[in-house]
């Protein structure tokens, strides 16, 4: 997961004001999705590229990250790679049953640390809001002119976690001169 959040914190250079949630006014006051990287855990039971299924290896945690020109990506992850389902977080609306749609731009894909391609596609993910306190799905299906991507995913009913930023080491300290502990 460390490589995800890295990958994920290098795609959120900086902040941005949180989305408001399109979802019930029970919900707790926390804004989905957030603004930077926020991780959720639960199950994976879908993950599914054109032709081949990788839904059994998917991990069971997902990132959800917003990025400061408002684009959001749902990034899941099996073997060692990474699949985004990325939209404009301006452009989410509400759906049914107290969920919120985010129309689909691009599907986003990656090797360990690093994010490396990207198709256009046309789709969208569903999502209901993981602050209220119980298990919410969320569910992402885009096309492209080549293949069809699909990801489902139950959260744990946890609220998401915003992962800290690695500790800066401190400065080397000149040389001939020790280091100040």
């Amino acid at each position: 997961m460390r490589r995800l959040i890295t990958a994920a914190a290098a795609l959120s250079a900086a902040t941005i004001s949180a989305f408001a949630f399109a979802g019930s006014a029970s919900a707790q006051s926390q804004n989905f999705p957030s603004a930077g990287v926020t991780t959720l855990a639960g199950r994976c039971s879908k993950l599914v590229v054109g032709k081949l299924d990788v839904s059994k290896p998917c991990k069971n945690e997902i990132a959800a990250v917003a990025l400061p020109n408002g684009d959001v990506t749902f990034i899941f992850t099996a073997q060692g790679k990474m699949l985004g389902f990325q939209g404009d977080g301006k452009a989410i609306k509400p759906a049914s049953n107290g969920n919120a749609r985010i129309p689909l731009t691009l599907v986003t894909t990656g090797v360990g640390q690093k994010m490396t391609g990207e198709v256009k596609v046309a789709g969208s993910c569903t999502f209901g809001n993981p602050y209220g306190g119980k298990p919410v799905a969320i569910e992402c299906t885009a096309e492209s002119k080549d293949s069809t991507f699909a990801a489902n995913f139950q959260t744990n009913g946890k609220a998401p976690v915003q992962p800290k930023a690695p500790a800066a080491s401190p400065a080397p300290a000149p040389e001939g001169k020790p280091a100040k502990k």
